[in-house]
């Protein structure tokens, strides 16, 4: 699936009306056939299958994180905030995650950012424990699903 923006506004219960069934899309053709990563190899990877986001993991040596792991470390040691950096979206006026800019998703983009799609790596301030991007830019795999009702928390 890749996401597409829409001309106008829609219904935003419908998400095939912004992300789109498009053949060849994987992580080296990341828009599908004719795109390319070679001018963002420093950006995060996308379209990976659970099975190969686990699988590499393993080859490695690791794991992937449950999400209460992943969350923990998302929040870089602040407890009960509102946002991985803190209370506030924006302190200071500075954009903390490449997330969608303005309020009129999935139509029009203010392009605060400068980003349209993922940012490189790093681009935003590190967390409390020195990681980048745990907020915005891409989904991320964890090896569980925790749900409001089982922890009183969701993922953002």
């Amino acid at each position: 699936m890749v996401f597409v923006p829409t001309r106008g506004p829609v219904d935003l219960r419908h998400l095939s009306l912004w992300w789109r069934w498009t053949p060849g899309a994987c992580w080296r053709f990341p828009e599908g056939t004719g795109s390319s990563v070679d001018d963002r190899l420093d950006h995060p990877v996308v379209h990976v299958a659970y099975e190969d986001a686990a699988a590499y993991a393993t080859w490695v040596g690791a794991a992937l994180p449950t999400e209460a792991q992943w969350e923990y470390a998302a929040r870089g040691g602040l407890e009960g905030a509102s946002f991985a950096w803190g209370d506030e979206p924006r302190p200071g006026g500075r954009i903390m995650a490449n997330t969608w800019d303005g309020a009129d998703f999935p139509w029009r983009s203010a392009g605060e950012s400068g980003w349209s799609g993922t940012a490189p790596v790093g681009s935003f301030p590190q967390n409390g424990y020195g990681l980048f991007d745990m907020a915005g830019n891409v989904w991320e795999w964890t090896s569980d699903c925790r749900t409001a009702s089982r922890s009183g928390l969701l993922r953002w």
